[in-house]
């Protein structure tokens, strides 16, 4: 299905191009096909085979060593590390690995030992969020096709839910209520899970309403539930509409709540940004403010 130039190969796995081509010629460990005009090309064969050989050889593998291994030997080895919690970037490639090949077993052991390990909120944030970075770029470069993206967000996500199911609900008076919503056309939603996971864990009241709710009908929900603060995010354009208007939109329908918007920093520029809204670009920024801001109001 891939087909990467050495560049993307580079921007993939990590190792240098010109890495790359003294393994082709020295070792022969991959083969790359030609266009008509003698430019690199490969395969997602050879993309699982070049992080494969990354994990082995970050590991203390030599590549003369790895060059004589069965392919049976390699993924044995691989597999090894794979499980090792302290070496996240193995990790991540391992994952990345089973989301080309579609292998559910492969992407659940490892993220599984990981969260056993590491506990659900640090194995998302050294494991699963760069995994997702890289996600980004394969996406970007039309890497992965949507069904691969679809497939791993679908597991992603049972892991959010049974993580946030298994939190105990807060019953203190002190404690703020959040609605957690991604507004009309925005569909990606493991980032807003995270942080709805977040705002649970810490003793708050959640409300979560997912993907492309209508304006209308989080102003009535938030009528109906006293909602404190509102979280929403925002990776795509919100299905073409203008987004700048719509966040001011839906600042001026809370006025006297406070809005996080997750989100790149590059996401609007300062001037679009109205006063009730918190921009945040990663889960550690959304509990910094979570925290300040919860401090200093009292809960509705």
């Amino acid at each position: 299905m891939g087909a990467y130039t050495i560049r993307e190969l580079e921007n993939l796995s990590g190792i240098k191009a010109h890495t790359i081509r003294i393994w082709e010629k020295r070792f022969g460990l991959i083969a790359p096909q030609r266009t008509s005009t003698n430019i690199r090309t490969y395969c997602d064969t050879e993309l699982k085979k070049l992080l494969n050989i990354s994990i082995l050889n970050r590991n203390g593998v030599k590549i003369s060593k790895i060059a004589r291994m069965s392919s049976d030997e390699m993924v044995q080895q691989v597999n090894r590390f794979s499980l090792d919690i302290t070496n996240s970037e193995s990790q991540i490639e391992s994952l990345t690995v089973a989301m080309i090949d579609l292998d559910e077993y492969r992407f659940e052991q490892v993220l599984s030992r990981s969260i056993i390990q590491l506990g659900f909120e640090d194995a998302v944030v050294r494991t699963l969020y760069p995994f997702f970075v890289r996600i980004g770029v394969m996406w970007q470069t039309g890497s992965i096709i949507p069904a691969q993206e679809h497939f791993i967000s679908n597991l992603v996500k049972q892991k959010f839910y049974a993580a946030i199911d298994g939190l105990i609900s807060s019953e203190k008076t002190s404690t703020h209520r959040f609605i957690f919503f991604l507004p009309e056309g925005e569909m990606h939603e493991i980032g807003l899970l995270f942080l709805c996971y977040l705002a649970k864990k810490r003793g708050h009241r959640t409300l979560y309403l997912g993907q492309s709710v209508p304006q209308t009908d989080i102003l009535e929900v938030a009528r109906k539930s006293h909602v404190d603060f509102l979280v929403t995010a925002a990776v795509t354009t919100f299905g073409g509409q203008n987004r700048a208007g719509l966040i001011q939109g839906l600042a001026a329908l809370f006025t006297n709540k406070t809005i996080f918007l997750y989100g790149s920093p590059s996401l609007l520029q300062p001037g679009e940004i109205p006063s009730n809204v918190q921009l945040i670009s990663s889960p550690s920024e959304f509990l910094q403010a979570m925290e300040a801001t919860t401090h200093s109001s009292v809960p509705a």
